[in-house]
């Protein structure tokens, strides 16, 4: 099969800010009104761009040990949330606290995302869209909770910055 080789673009939208312990998304201003209605929704998708790991080197990782406990074996970056990967998108979903369309700012619970990281995009969580009603893991995640943490994804303790 031969290998097809596309170039995309992609524009920021904003950075994650975190801010004495206020952790919030700041839209540019060019993108604010698609805000409009976002304060309607819990929660949201955020597809954040893992800037740390965009060289080419962590971008040929196609294979990793993932952080999740002894036992877990070798996975590709598909089966993994590994940063280092192909394109470096990460997804998380986050709680909507606050939306202030004025200063383009939507506030949130948590967030695995460093202060300054650039923001691809934002997609309302909507149930029927985003929830499996029967799901299958594999087993070094199967004792992992069924549902988010009611605050959300953060990082690791020191790794706010």
């Amino acid at each position: 099969m031969e290998q097809t080789q596309h170039t995309f673009g992609l524009t920021p939208i904003g950075q994650i800010r975190r801010d004495n312990g206020r952790i919030y998304m700041a839209i540019d201003e060019p993108y604010r009104p698609a805000l409009k209605q976002l304060e309607h929704f819990g929660h949201v998708h955020v597809l954040w761009w893992f800037s740390r790991y965009q060289d080419e080197g962590h971008r040929r990782t196609l294979q990793s040990r993932p952080p999740y406990g002894d036992d877990v074996p070798v996975t590709g970056v598909f089966a993994s949330r590994y940063p280092m990967r192909p394109n470096p998108i990460g997804l998380t979903t986050v709680q909507v606290l606050h939306v202030d369309h004025d200063e383009g700012t939507v506030d949130v619970g948590n967030m695995d995302a460093f202060d300054g990281t650039p923001i691809i995009d934002l997609k309302p969580y909507i149930p029927v869209c985003d929830r499996v009603k029967a799901i299958q893991v594999p087993q070094w995640i199967a004792h992992w909770p069924a549902w988010i943490a009611e605050g959300g994804m953060g990082l690791a303790d020191g790794e706010q910055s």
